[in-house]
C-alpha cells in the first residue's frame, strides 16, 4: 500500500474490498476520470479554477470567405468582419471563415495560466495579430479533441488587450463527416460552441495524468502480476484521498503516484523507441488544398510542444508538405528549420509523398526518391537514411535497399505478418508493443509511433505527460523519446540473427485499389509514357547542340512533382473522395499540355529543318522510335496527303471507324529518327491478313496466327500456325466478360473479397460485325450488354504483322457495387504465373494449396502479366490496367469497379482502355515479353516530313546511329533517359535486368560523352567505368533484377 509521507491520511477497508472486487474497484477509479455523469465530483471538477466567456472578456467577429476559397493571411484581415458569438453555425462544407479575437484577462485570473478556448467542431488556426501561425485547433468530441491555446502562462492583474486571428475550416479532421454513410460533397454546418476563457489547475491535471497511467496499468497489466494490483490499489488510494471540495487533497493524491512511478523495473527490459508522428494523408476525404493547412496546423502545435518539453522528437515525412509550407507559410518552415537543427523537429521519409508502391513504375518510384531527397538536403542539410511509409497499400520488391518502416502490413485479412521489426501513446500500447513483437529472439527493442494522424493533429500535450511518467516505470517497458535512426542503427548493430524477408510485401488487404478509379490510373500511365519522352528528346537535343539547347529542367522537375504528386498512397489507388479527383483531373491535363508542349518544343528543335511546314510540303513520315530496340508496327497517319495514298499501294490501308490512312512501318530503329516515304518503302511481301465468317463464328488470320471468335464475342480458337499448336483448351474459351457482386466486408473503394468470386454472371456480346478487312490490319466490332445502363463496345483486331491480338475497350459504367472482369482460359499449366512490376516481375501462385497462396487471389501487374509452361507461353497486355489474377491455365484482368465510397460517383461514365494477348515461344524468361509490353504502351511517334530536307542539319533527323542502343544483353531494358540533377552538360541513363539473370551489355551513345560512370538514383558517384572512345560504349555487368544507372560527361 501507497501512504503518502507527508499527510495525515487513514487507510480504510475499501482497500481491503477492492482486493476482493477488482472489476468494480477498476470501474470506480475509470469513473473518477470520466468527464460524464459523475464529473461534478471526480477529478474533472477541479481540472479549472476559473472560467470566462462572451463580452467583456472576448469579443469577436467573423469574415467569410466567397466560395470555397482559402485566403492567406493578409488578404483576411483586410476585409470587412462583422460581430459574431457562441452559438452560431458556420458552413456549408469546405468553406473558410476568419474570427478576429480580442480578448481581456479579468484581474481574477491573475498569478494563474490562462487559455482560450475555441471549438467550432471543425479544424482552425490560430494566427498572431501579425500574421504568424500560431497552433491548430481541431474540434468536436474524440481523442483528436485539442481547442485550447496558451494565452500567458502567468497573468497579471493588469492585463492589457489581447488580439488575434482565428482561421476556421468547415470540415472536421476527417473530412465532412462519416465517408460510408453521406456523400462528401454535402452541406454541413458548424457550430461555435465553445469560446472562452479558463484558468486550467496545472496540479489537477497533473493528478489527471498520474491516474491515467496508474488505471490504464491496472486494467492492461496480466490480471494475476504483482504490478497491476500495485496499480489499482494506488488509484484506489488516489481516489480516497481526493476530495473535490478541498484542492489541498490533491498533493497527497500525486505522493501516491510518485512513489508508484519511483519503481523502476530491470533494465532488461524491452526498449521502446517513441517517436512522435502525425501522418497527414496528401489528399483523402480533404483536397489537396486543405492538406496545405492540414500541415501548417498540425506541425505548429508540433513547434509549440516542443517549447514545452524539451525532450520532444516528432517526424514527419513527404517532402511536397514541406514544400508547400514553405511557399505559404515561411515563418512557419523556418522554425521547423531551427527545430531540426535542434534535433526535436525530424523531417524524414526520403519521398516527395508517401506514394502507392504497387501502381507506380519503376521509374516514379525512382524519382520519389530523388525529388524527396534534393529538397530535405537542400532545406535541412540531409539526405533521408530511413523509408517512412508506415499507411500505403502493397510494398514492391524492387523497393531500394534502405531502412524501411511500416505498420500496414498488421492489417492483412488471411495471414498475420511474421516478422514486425521493420514496425497512439498510453500504457497499453507499451504493453502491446512487447506482446506484438515477433522478432523479440532477435532484438529486445521496437519503435512506437504516437499521435493522431490521417488527418493530422500528431501528439497531444497528454501523450507527452503519460509518455514522461511511462519513462521507467516497473511494469511497462522503458520508453525513451528518439529519432528513428536511432532505433534503426541501435537493432543493426545489436540485433543477431534478424530474419530477412524475399520478394515482396504482399499486403492481404485493398486489392480492389488496382483498380478504383480507372480514369485516373489511365492518365497515370500516360504521364509516365510522356515524361519518359519528354526527358529523352530534350536530353538528345541538349547533348547533340553542344549547349545550343536550352533543356528545362525546372519545367521538366515541376511535372515530375506533379506526377509524383498524383501518387499518394490515396489518390492513385482510387480511395479518396471524388473532388480529389476533380483536382487530379486537373493536374493531368496540365502534365499533357506542358509535357506535349516540351516534347514538341525537342522534336521541332531536332527535326524542324525535315517536318513539312504546311500539308502540301508533306511527302513522307518521319517517325521517332523513343524505345531501345527496333520495332516495326502500323500507325495511323490521318494528316497523310492523298498524293502519296494513291502512290503508297499495299502498303496503306484506310480504318473504317475514322478514315484515317494505316501506314506499315518497318524495322524502325531503336532510338532514333527514320524516314518513311510510302511512296517508296519496299512493297509489303507478306500475306495480308484477313477476316472471313465461317457460320456462326469470325475468324481473323495472319501467317502466325488464327483466331476464332464466336458469336457472342468470345475467343473460340487461338491457334499458332507456327507451331501448330492450339491454345484454347476444348470446351474453355477466351475473352469472357464477367460481372460480379463487388461488396467488400467494410472498405468500398478499397477492397475485392475472395467471396465476391463466388458470384457472378457471364456476359455474352451481341451484334458482332466485321469492319477492317486487310491487308494491313482486320478488325471485328462486338457490343456487350452490362446490366440494364452500361455496354460495352469492343474492337478486336489483328495485323499482318504480329501474333499479338488486340481488344479496345469504350465503355459507359454505371453500375452499383459491381466489378467487371475478363478472363482467358489457356491450354497451358504452371504453377506459377509472372506479373510485371517497378523494374523486374514477381512470379505468384496459380494455385490455392495455402493461406498465403490463396490470399493473392487479386494481384498487382503493371503491363503484362504471362502464363508459360515449358516450351510456350501467353501474355496478356494492357495499357491502364493493374488488377490481375491466375487460378490455374484462366487468367483474368480487372476492368472496372462501382463502389461508393468514399466517392459515390467513383468510375461512372465513359472509359476507354486496351488489353491484349501476346502468344509466344520459349518460357517468359526466352520471351520478348517485356518489350512487347512496351511496344503496346509506347507508340511510334510520327511527324508530317519533307523527304527532300531529310539532312542532319537541325539536329539528329539524318543519324546513322541510334542516340543509344543497348547490345549483348537481350534481357536488359533501357528504361530512362535525362539530363543530370548537377546541371552540367551531363546526362543519364537508367537500365534493368529484367528476367531474372546476369547480363554483361555494351551500352553505346551516338551523342558526345568523354566518360561513363556507374551512380545511385541520387546520381551520387558509385564507380567508374571503363570508356571506350572509339566505339563510345561502355560494358556493364547486370545482377537478376539490378537497376544500373550510367551518367555520361560530356
Amino acid at each position: 500500500m501507497f501512504i503518502p509521507k507527508s499527510s495525515n491520511f487513514v487507510v480504510h477497508s475499501a482497500v481491503v474490498y477492492g482486493h476482493k472486487h477488482r472489476s468494480i474497484t477498476n470501474s470506480r477509479v475509470n469513473n473518477f476520470l470520466d468527464d460524464g455523469q459523475w464529473k461534478d465530483v471526480n477529478i474533472q471538477a477541479v481540472l479549472y479554477d476559473l472560467r470566462v466567456s462572451g463580452s467583456p472578456h472576448i469579443n469577436l467577429e467573423v469574415w467569410s470567405a466567397p466560395g470555397q476559397d482559402r485566403p492567406t493571411f493578409e488578404h483576411a484581415v483586410k476585409q470587412k468582419f462583422r460581430p459574431t458569438h457562441q452559438g452560431e453555425s458556420f458552413g456549408p462544407s469546405w468553406t473558410t471563415h476568419w474570427f478576429h479575437v480580442t480578448v481581456q484577462i479579468p484581474k481574477e485570473f491573475a498569478g494563474k495560466p490562462v487559455q482560450f478556448l475555441f471549438d467550432s467542431n471543425s479544424e482552425a488556426m490560430i494566427w498572431s495579430a501579425d500574421g504568424e501561425p500560431l497552433q491548430g485547433i481541431t474540434g468536436g468530441g474524440g481523442d483528436e479533441r485539442h481547442v485550447d491555446y496558451l494565452l500567458t502562462r502567468k497573468a497579471t492583474d493588469n492585463e492589457g488587450i489581447r488580439e488575434f486571428y482565428v482561421e476556421m475550416a468547415a470540415n472536421d479532421l476527417f473530412g465532412n463527416g462519416d465517408y460510408h454513410q453521406h456523400p462528401q460533397d454535402r452541406a454541413i454546418y458548424y457550430n461555435l460552441s465553445t469560446v472562452e476563457l479558463v484558468a486550467p489547475n496545472l496540479d489537477a491535471w497533473a493528478l489527471y495524468h498520474d491516474l491515467e497511467v496508474i488505471v490504464e496499468m491496472a486494467g492492461r497489466l496480466p490480471q494475476d502480476s504483482a504490478r497491476s494490483w500495485q496499480a489499482l490499489k494506488a488509484a484506489n488510494a488516489m481516489v480516497n484521498v481526493f476530495d473535490h471540495r478541498n484542492i489541498d487533497t490533491i498533493a497527497p493524491a500525486r505522493e501516491i503516484a510518485e512513489q508508484f512511478f519511483s519503481v523502476n523495473g530491470a533494465h532488461t527490459r524491452h526498449q521502446v523507441y517513441a517517436i512522435g508522428n502525425c501522418h497527414i494523408d496528401t489528399a483523402w476525404l480533404w483536397p489537396f488544398a486543405e492538406t496545405k493547412r492540414k500541415s501548417a496546423r498540425s506541425w505548429a502545435t508540433q513547434l509549440q510542444l516542443m517549447d514545452q518539453y524539451p525532450e520532444y522528437k516528432f517526424a514527419a515525412s513527404q517532402a511536397q508538405q514541406f514544400e508547400w509550407l514553405k511557399q505559404n507559410y515561411p515563418g512557419l518552415f523556418a522554425r521547423i528549420q531551427d527545430k531540426a537543427k535542434s534535433g526535436q523537429f525530424i523531417p524524414i521519409g526520403a519521398t516527395w509523398v508517401e506514394m502507392d508502391c504497387n501502381l507506380p513504375s519503376g521509374e516514379s518510384l525512382a524519382r520519389q526518391f530523388l525529388l524527396g531527397q534534393q529538397f530535405y538536403q537542400e532545406h535541412f542539410d540531409e539526405t533521408c537514411k530511413v523509408f517512412w511509409l508506415p499507411d500505403t497499400f502493397g510494398y514492391s520488391s524492387q523497393l531500394p535497399q534502405i531502412y524501411f518502416f511500416t505498420q500496414k502490413l498488421s492489417w492483412n485479412n488471411i495471414n498475420r505478418f511474421p516478422n514486425t521489426t521493420f514496425r497512439h501513446c498510453r500504457p497499453g500500447e507499451l504493453i502491446d508493443s512487447e506482446h506484438n513483437h515477433k522478432d523479440i529472439v532477435y532484438t529486445n527493442e521496437s519503435m512506437l509511433l504516437y499521435g493522431n494522424g490521417d488527418g493530422g493533429g500528431g501528439p497531444l500535450k497528454a501523450m507527452l505527460e503519460r509518455l514522461r511518467r511511462m519513462a521507467d516505470t516497473d511494469g511497462l517497458p522503458r520508453v525513451k523519446n528518439a529519432h528513428p535512426n536511432e532505433f534503426y542503427e541501435h537493432v543493426e548493430k545489436t540485433a543477431t540473427e534478424l530474419v530477412s524477408w524475399k520478394g515482396e510485401l504482399y499486403f492481404e488487404l485493398h486489392r480492389g485499389t488496382y483498380t478504383s478509379q480507372s480514369n485516373n490510373k489511365r492518365n497515370n500511365r500516360q504521364a509516365e509514357f510522356l515524361m519518359r519522352d519528354v526527358e529523352l528528346l530534350n536530353t538528345v537535343a541538349k547533348a547533340s547542340s553542344f549547349g545550343l539547347y536550352d533543356y528545362p529542367m525546372e519545367a521538366i522537375r515541376k511535372l515530375w512533382k506533379q506526377v509524383c504528386l498524383n501518387q499518394f498512397h490515396d489518390v492513385l489507388p482510387g480511395s479518396a473522395i471524388g473532388m480529389v479527383y476533380r483536382d487530379s483531373d486537373k493536374i493531368y491535363n496540365e502534365i499533357f499540355t506542358i509535357g506535349d508542349a516540351l516534347r514538341k518544343r525537342a522534336t521541332d528543335f531536332l527535326y524542324g529543318d525535315v517536318v513539312a511546314k504546311a500539308p502540301e510540303d508533306m511527302s513522307a513520315v518521319l517517325l521517332v522510335n523513343t524505345a531501345a530496340w527496333m520495332r516495326t508496327d502500323i500507325i495511323a497517319v490521318p494528316e497523310l496527303p492523298l498524293s502519296l495514298l494513291s502512290k503508297a499501294g499495299a502498303n496503306v490501308q484506310i480504318r473504317r471507324k475514322d478514315g484515317a490512312p494505316l501506314v506499315l512501318a518497318t524495322n524502325v530503329c531503336g532510338n532514333r529518327a527514320q524516314l518513311l516515304d510510302p511512296a517508296q518503302t519496299t512493297e509489303f511481301h507478306s500475306s495480308p491478313v484477313k477476316v472471313y465468317q465461317e457460320g456462326d463464328d469470325f475468324v481473323l488470320e495472319n501467317t502466325m496466327v488464327k483466331v476464332t471468335i464466336g458469336h457472342n464475342g468470345r475467343v473460340k480458337s487461338f491457334i499458332d500456325i507456327r507451331e501448330d499448336r492450339e491454345l484454347v483448351p476444348e470446351g474453355a474459351q477466351g475473352n469472357v466478360f464477367e460481372l460480379y457482386d463487388d461488396v467488400p466486408l467494410y472498405w468500398d473503394a478499397w477492397d475485392i473479397e475472395i467471396y465476391n468470386l463466388e458470384k457472378y454472371q457471364s456476359l455474352p456480346g451481341t451484334d458482332i460485325t466485321m469492319v477492317d478487312k486487310g491487308p494491313l490490319v482486320a478488325s471485328l466490332i462486338v457490343r456487350v450488354p452490362i446490366g440494364d445502363t452500361s455496354v460495352l463496345v469492343q474492337t478486336i483486331t489483328l495485323t499482318a504483322i504480329s501474333p499479338r491480338l488486340e481488344f479496345d475497350c469504350h465503355i459507359g459504367w454505371h453500375e452499383n457495387r459491381k466489378c467487371l472482369k475478363v478472363s482467358f482460359t489457356w491450354d497451358i499449366h504452371s504453377d506459377v504465373a509472372t506479373y510485371e512490376t517497378q523494374f523486374g516481375v514477381v512470379q505468384r501462385p496459380t494455385h490455392r494449396n495455402t493461406s498465403w497462396d490463396m490470399a493473392k487471389f487479386e494481384v498487382c501487374g503493371h503491363k503484362f502479366a504471362d502464363l508459360s509452361e515449358y516450351g510456350y507461353g501467353v501474355a496478356l497486355l494492357n495499357d491502364c490496367k493493374y488488377g490481375y489474377s491466375t487460378l490455374e491455365n484462366t487468367m483474368t484482368l480487372t476492368l472496372l469497379r462501382s463502389p461508393k465510397a468514399p466517392d459515390e460517383n467513383c468510375d461512372m461514365g465513359p472509359h476507354v482502355f486496351r488489353y491484349a494477348v501476346f502468344p509466344h515461344k520459349g518460357t517468359f524468361a526466352e520471351s520478348t515479353v517485356v518489350k512487347e509490353a512496351y511496344n503496346f504502351n509506347v507508340p511510334l511517334l510520327h511527324l508530317p516530313a519533307n523527304a527532300d530536307r531529310f539532312s542532319m542539319k537541325g539536329g539528329m533527323a539524318g543519324a546513322a546511329h541510334p542516340y543509344f542502343s543497348l547490345s549483348n544483353a537481350p534481357n536488359v531494358v533501357l528504361d530512362t533517359v535525362k539530363a543530370a540533377e548537377d546541371g552540367s552538360s551531363s546526362f543519364v541513363v537508367r537500365m534493368y535486368e529484367a528476367y531474372g539473370g546476369h547480363a554483361k551489355a555494351l551500352l553505346t551513345t551516338a551523342l558526345p560523352a568523354m566518360k561513363a560512370e556507374i551512380v545511385n538514383i541520387l546520381e551520387g558517384h558509385v564507380s567508374d567505368l571503363e570508356w571506350l572512345p572509339h566505339s563510345k560504349s561502355t560494358a556493364i555487368k547486370f545482377k537478376p533484377f539490378e537497376i544500373v544507372t550510367v551518367k555520361f560527361s560530356i
